[in-house]
């Protein structure tokens, strides 16, 4: 047999691929149709605009079916340039922005500019799994960072935990898995402390256009020496609807995109040149059809939040919600992973156990569910409730 790097074998399989084979060969009934809350991906295609533009594209721009350049098209970088100069009130250059396949590669490619083999990076738990995952097969350690019940992190729990071979700390914000927002001045601490310590601070910000706030979510472009400490990740999946189409972002020093070029050019060369095409489009044309969209994610969380209401005399509790999800505490004594399962067999529901964001033997991930509820409408989300009310493992 040929050997297996021991990193990835002892890296756990894909989650949500995982909690699908759950449901692989079942049945449901018309009266107790599954709900899927796994994914946290829109599941509706592009509106119908934007596929004409991909149409268009591909019909008509020979070049979109060639190589391009490795750091992306530079109509978008200029593009993503300018509209987050605008929305963060800061300045950042083109020359600050890489286009990668999905946000997945953006941070994969931070992460591999700054850690080796042996390196420590600090993430808050609960983490988004395939962040851990990335770091586990790199031989990177990862040192958990715990949120407790407020699922905000602390400062000076991260501090105790640096050592000389911490190389970063990872905040996520709207957060996966908890839906959590991390205040301005929050943000603005964990900077601080890694400038202090001579670390990145990587910022994922995939759901920013789900924000619940108007203002700016954080002011780490008004410093005119970002590029120091920060690494910002982007998706344009969620905005745009483009998840099949693979395009992120990551916007850091003009000295580190060198690093990360050479990262991107041995993984894809380049991102795909339709999705880029379908970005730019997207950005300069569906502001306020975005707009709509941020409105209607919003107001499902506001339903969750509402309905919790009648959910939460069984038990259940609500920890943390927002952008696409609901992060809950079940009032079980199984662990939530047997929990989640039970919910696939006796409710119908598919969401994802805390074990799968948590380290192993981790009390908190076990007593808690993420509910990922941005494809199921406010119908949807009444009848979830109503099966969590009904619910007994």
């Amino acid at each position: 047999m040929l050997p297996v790097n021991p990193n990835f074998s002892a890296t756990v399989p894909p989650p949500v691929m995982e909690a699908r084979r759950w449901v692989d060969g079942k049945t449901f009934s018309a009266d107790l149709p599954l709900i899927n809350v796994s994914q946290a991906a829109p599941v509706d295609p592009p509106p119908q605009a934007l596929r004409q533009a991909i149409a268009d594209a591909a019909l008509n721009l020979p070049e979109a079916h060639l190589y391009g350049p490795v750091l992306g098209l530079p109509a978008l970088r200029d593009e993503v340039a300018l509209q987050f100069s605008r929305a963060y009130g800061g300045e950042i250059a083109a020359e600050n922005v890489a286009i990668t396949s999905g946000c997945n590669q953006a941070f994969c490619a931070a992460l591999a500019t700054l850690a080796a083999a042996g390196d420590e990076v600090i993430l808050p738990t609960p983490w988004y799994f395939n962040h851990k995952m990335w770091m586990d097969m790199g031989g990177v350690k990862t040192v958990p960072l715990a949120t407790g019940t407020s699922l905000l992190p602390d400062p000076e729990k991260a501090a105790a935990l640096i050592t000389d071979k911490t190389r970063a700390i990872v905040l996520v914000t709207p957060n996966n898995p908890a839906g959590v927002e991390y205040p301005a001045e929050l943000i603005a601490q964990f900077r601080d402390l890694a400038r202090a310590r001579n670390l990145a601070l990587i910022i994922d910000e995939t759901y920013r256009d789900f924000h619940s706030q108007n203002a700016p979510p954080h002011q780490l472009f008004h410093d005119p020496d970002w590029s120091d400490t920060v690494i910002q990740l982007y998706s344009f999946s969620k905005a745009y609807r483009l998840t099949g189409h693979r395009v992120g972002a990551i916007v850091t020093s003009r000295n580190r995109m060198a690093q990360i070029e050479k990262f991107l050019d041995s993984v894809t060369i380049c991102p795909a040149q339709l999705g880029q095409h379908a970005a730019l489009w997207g950005m300069r044309n569906l502001g306020d059809w975005l707009a709509g969209e941020r409105r209607e994610i919003l107001s499902r969380a506001q339903a969750v939040r509402d309905g919790f209401s009648q959910v939460a005399p069984t038990g259940w509790s609500l920890l943390g919600c927002g952008a696409y999800f609901a992060y809950l505490q079940h009032p079980f004594s199984q662990p939530s992973d047997e929990v989640a399962r039970a919910l696939v067999e006796k409710s119908a529901i598919l969401a994802l156990p805390g074990t799968m964001f948590t380290p192993k033997g981790d009390a908190d991930g076990a007593r808690q569910i993420r509910v990922a509820f941005a494809n199921i409408d406010q119908a949807g989300i009444t009848t979830f409730l109503t099966r969590l009310i009904d619910f007994r493992p």
